[in-house]
């Protein structure tokens, strides 16, 4: 009896630790939505999980059934599910600097063609057939709400909410800038901008691959840990003390430790998304954007 209420006990600190892991990491994980429309959809499983629960269900119930003790049962389940998550690679974050580069090429182009003389909304309209990719559906969905007779400043806002980034953020001002003064220097201010994404692309990536090496080191550790383990599994003797009461509470204390030095690795590494200069369309007043008119002002000012 007292064996059982020990495995139990073991059990229950190791499920408890995973829970409080996976309920971290959505508030860990910078994942911006889009808000494109009113509409809400349903979040989907990112693709494999629903595979991986079952694998992971499946090597916990054979880890049991092979082992008898049920914190090796749940250590398998917590390894098939989270290390790749916990030991993954950042997709989101170069995602994001993806985008942020196309942007920066779709700014570039927007001045090359302001500079023939069009104005604004018919630069935007010209670009929608030369926009990267990654912004195709952002730069159409804002040629879109001008050819819809939406105001020239609402259209660019809600292209911000579309892009939902700070470096957005910082072109949709200088545009908004353009479109309410409508002076000859817009083109030269968004090459400069643009030239200043650049650099922000190059600083993005440069930080993502320094903390690339944490990751790195992780996951030689994991390896590690695992060889040392199924070695030391092929000698009886070298698991046979786990088996026991305390062994099985001294196993879920030392799994609790190794996942939660993987938790704390990963939210050391993640991009923490920069505050925008915009706030959402549907909450901010139209003409009015805290700090709008300081810096990007100066820059077409002194341009034009």
């Amino acid at each position: 009896m007292t064996a059982v209420l020990a495995a139990v006990t073991g059990a229950i600190l190791v499920a408890g630790l995973l829970l409080v892991v996976a309920g971290l990491f959505p508030a860990l994980a910078p994942a911006p939505v889009p808000r494109r429309t009113a509409t809400t959809h349903p979040r989907r499983l990112p693709a494999g999980s629903t595979a991986r629960a079952i694998v992971a269900v499946l090597g916990a119930a054979v880890a049991w059934l092979v082992t008898g003790w049920p914190v090796a049962a749940l250590i398998v389940a917590a390894t098939v599910w989270g290390l790749p998550i916990l030991l993954g690679t950042s997709t989101v974050a170069a995602a994001g600097i993806d985008r942020i580069e196309a942007l920066e090429e779709w700014t570039r182009r927007l001045s090359d063609v302001l500079v023939v003389g069009v104005g604004l909304e018919q630069g935007i309209a010209a670009t929608v057939r030369t926009c990267p990719q990654r912004l195709e559906g952002e730069v159409s969905a804002l040629a879109a709400r001008l050819d819809a007779r939406w105001s020239t400043e609402a259209a660019l806002r809600a292209f911000a909410d579309d892009l939902d980034d700070a470096t957005g953020d910082l072109v949709v001002a200088t545009l908004i800038l353009g479109a309410r003064r409508r002076g000859p220097g817009l083109a030269r201010v968004l090459a400069a901008v643009a030239d200043s994404v650049a650099e922000e692309v190059a600083m993005r990536r440069r930080v993502e691959a320094e903390r690339a090496k944490p990751r790195t080191t992780a996951r030689a550790v994991t390896v590690i840990t695992f060889g040392v383990v199924a070695v030391g599994a092929l000698n009886g003797t070298y698991l046979a003390p786990y088996g026991t009461v305390l062994g099985q509470l001294v196993l879920a204390v030392i799994a609790c430790g190794f996942i939660a030095s993987l938790a704390w690795m990963r939210a050391l590494t993640l991009t923490r998304p920069q505050p925008r200069l915009f706030q959402p369309t549907g909450s901010t007043r139209l003409g009015d954007a805290a700090g709008l008119t300081s810096m990007p002002a100066v820059a077409v000012r002194g341009d034009s």
